[in-house]
């Protein structure tokens, strides 16, 4: 006898298939998967190893989530036509998971980072620091902007990159370096949205997008600044000072983002991370 053709139990058939044997129970039942014979003895179901392929394309569409009733549907019309269409849906819908969860894990990386910066960090210190380059999402705001369109906004940015959550990116606020150099602290443009997944390259979907802010790689002005806003000020006279000792030439936007929400209770304790990119390669302070 053909060894493809040698009759199975369905304990022995399901162990192949790495299955619970209730599962085949089952799909006979429904009449999804049904046993190449029964023995008439005693009701036993028997598997044969040529349908091997056919168990496995629909162990493949269950954990492809595919729902049942679209199996079932499947295999009453299979064919190549059909399995090209529905492996395509799956692996687009496969691809958008997969760069959901290497946000997810980039954000996580980044708020590890975070973490370890608020355990060793002087709130003091101004340093110079290297960065990668950032791909942000901006929205212009000015004065008159209510914080309920603020919201708004970024809503609608967050829906538009097809963002599953708000923690899926950081977020932030953008004032010109040439206000900062005015003496108008409090000129902020636009809010930013860094999301992982994006580069100049592309944009939702995909697609090239010219609202896109690209903070280039080279060296940044780092500070930080701990308690209510209207005292940032403050800390900016100090920054531009420093900058001015270092003979450090500022530029673009400086861009400010809280690192330590998350962990505290009070507004006394917010901690605002402010990065500026430096025009002309400093000389490295220790």
């Amino acid at each position: 006898m053909d060894p493809a053709e040698k009759l199975l139990t369905i304990g022995q058939f399901a162990a192949l298939h790495g299955i619970n044997k209730k599962t085949l129970m089952w799909y006979d039942e429904i009449g999804l998967f049904r046993p190449a014979a029964v023995r008439p003895e005693n009701g036993y179901r028997c598997y044969s190893y040529r349908q091997s392929p056919v168990l496995e394309t629909i162990l493949l569409l269950r954990e492809l989530d595919v729902p049942l009733p679209e199996i079932q549907e499947f295999m009453k019309h299979r064919s190549a036509g059909h399995m090209k269409r529905l492996l395509e849906e799956k692996l687009a819908d496969l691809d958008l998971q997969l760069m959901h969860l290497t946000a997810v894990r980039k954000n996580l990386s980044n708020r590890l980072l975070d973490m370890e910066t608020l355990l060793a960090m002087d709130l003091s210190e101004i340093s110079i620091v290297e960065k990668e380059e950032r791909c942000l999402v901006t929205v212009d705001i000015n004065s008159s902007t209510t914080y309920e369109q603020e919201v708004e906004l970024i809503t609608a940015q967050t829906a538009k990159y097809g963002l599953g959550r708000l923690h899926d990116a950081s977020y932030g606020s953008m004032i010109p370096v040439k206000s900062l150099l005015s003496g108008d602290f409090d000129h902020y443009t636009k809010l930013f949205i860094e999301i992982p997944f994006l580069s100049q390259e592309t944009g939702p979907r995909g697609q090239a997008d010219e609202g896109l802010h690209i903070r280039p790689a080279g060296q940044y002005l780092r500070a930080f600044h701990r308690g209510s806003w209207d005292q940032i000020p403050g800390r900016y006279q100090d920054i531009l000072a420093w900058a001015d000792d270092h003979g450090l030439t500022l530029s673009g936007f400086s861009c400010e983002k809280g690192i330590n929400e998350d962990v505290i209770d009070r507004i006394g304790d917010y901690i605002v991370q402010i990065e500026i990119p430096v025009k002309e390669p400093p000389i490295r302070t220790q």
